[in-house]
């Protein structure tokens, strides 16, 4: 992909969750704030649970961190330890972070990564209310993350890597990042089938991680071309209410779903 068009796809996002983190408008979810990230308490709690979030898990953090931008549960695909070194990647506006920081104890620390100022002062506000110790934010893009080589234990993401136009450099730059032994647990938007090319172009679908979604045979593949072994994928079908939500009428749930991706570096 030429530098420039990444550059452009970058822009687009990063423009869409700078509103999303200002409450002018959502991530991946609709396009209207009237109904953006579900507009009764309802349509939240109903939202939450096809993500797998417990309520005492939502109840946990202080308001304003679960923006609802995500597609899953990534804390809850695999086992958290404690001492655990956690990254991850786009952490909005630091819903996971908070619930990772829990399962990884004082011992542990998070660290959460966006490429979005208004994301990161967000994020650090919510830090700040929750008293939470053991978690950072800090800016930079998660095809160059900024962590040294071999250094986490656990990379986590929701809903973020769809969004990449250089996924390659994505998972180059994980494994790079991960200690021997590390794990990667991260939900995503995947597509189900081919997706026609008028779909494709459109940013606002684009920017609310339907138009950047990717094959799950392409995504093992770019997973084992990196190094990264024990490659799992869940495609998750009940999601298929959800994503009809986020941009009614345009048929994006035939194309996409989300999923739970694991994979581990040797």
């Amino acid at each position: 992909m030429k530098e420039d068009h990444a550059d452009i796809i970058r822009q687009l996002v990063r423009g869409r969750y700078a509103g999303a983190a200002q409450g002018s408008g959502c991530g991946c979810g609709p396009t209207s704030p009237a109904g953006c990230c579900g507009s009764s308490m309802t349509i939240a709690e109903s939202t939450n649970q096809l993500l797998g979030y417990s309520p005492e898990e939502v109840d946990s953090v202080v308001e304003g961190a679960n923006l609802g931008l995500g597609c899953g549960n990534p804390t809850a695909i695999g086992e958290l330890k404690p001492g655990d070194v956690v990254l991850d990647l786009g952490s909005g506006g630091g819903f996971d972070c908070f619930l990772a920081a829990k399962k990884v104890g004082a011992k542990g620390r998070v660290i959460g990564v966006d490429m979005t100022p208004e994301m990161l002062a967000r994020a650090r506000e919510n830090a700040v209310k929750m008293g939470t110790a053991n978690v950072e934010f800090r800016l930079g893009e998660i095809e160059h993350l900024p962590v040294a080589d071999n250094s986490v234990d656990v990379v986590i993401s929701n809903c973020v890597i769809n969004l990449s136009p250089e996924k390659r450099l994505v998972f180059q730059d994980v494994y790079r990042a991960l200690k021997p032994g590390g794990r990667l647990y991260i939900s995503d938007v995947v597509a189900t089938r081919e997706m026609p090319e008028e779909m494709r172009e459109q940013a606002a679908l684009l920017t609310g991680c339907i138009a950047g979604a990717e094959q799950v045979d392409r995504l093992r593949s770019l997973l084992d071309e990196v190094g990264f072994v024990d490659v799992n994928t869940e495609v998750k079908s009940q999601s298929r209410e959800m994503i009809s939500g986020w941009f009614p009428g345009s048929g994006a749930e035939d194309y996409v779903a989300s999923a739970d991706i694991q994979a581990v570096k040797p």
